[in-house]
């Protein structure tokens, strides 16, 4: 299956972000998961760390993005790397909305501040 025709609205939502799963082992693929995340200007960000590499590629508005404590600004075009068992936060900058492109191995687990994990499900 080459060709993975995108959903005509979001998968999933959660306050604030909207996440679109564009290839998942659900949809059909096998070894990486991608999706699309809109995030709504003045969301907070959820501080979490993930299993494995993570990368967004920002298509447009502009990103808070903070790994480890340190903070850094995304734009469009900018892709944003998190490194695996990182601290890493990711918000909306300014009044238009945060849309990027997400990437994760499959069987990548998301981890809370309070110890909990997850797959996160628009990655399934």
């Amino acid at each position: 299956m080459p060709v993975l025709t995108a959903p005509l609205s979001p998968t999933h939502s959660l306050p604030g972000a909207q996440f679109t799963s564009l290839a998942t082992p659900q949809r059909g693929s096998t070894d990486t998961s991608v999706w699309l995340v809109e995030i709504a200007p003045g969301t907070p960000a959820t501080p979490h760390q993930v299993t494995r590499e993570e990368v967004f590629v920002v298509l447009s508005g502009r990103a808070r993005v903070r790994l480890s404590g340190a903070e850094s600004e995304a734009r469009a075009g900018d892709a944003i790397v998190v490194p695996r068992d990182t601290p890493f936060e990711l918000s909306p900058l300014g009044d238009a909305p945060l849309r990027a492109i997400c990437c994760l191995p499959v069987g990548g687990r998301a981890r809370l501040g309070d110890g909990s994990m997850f797959v996160p499900p628009w990655a399934e």
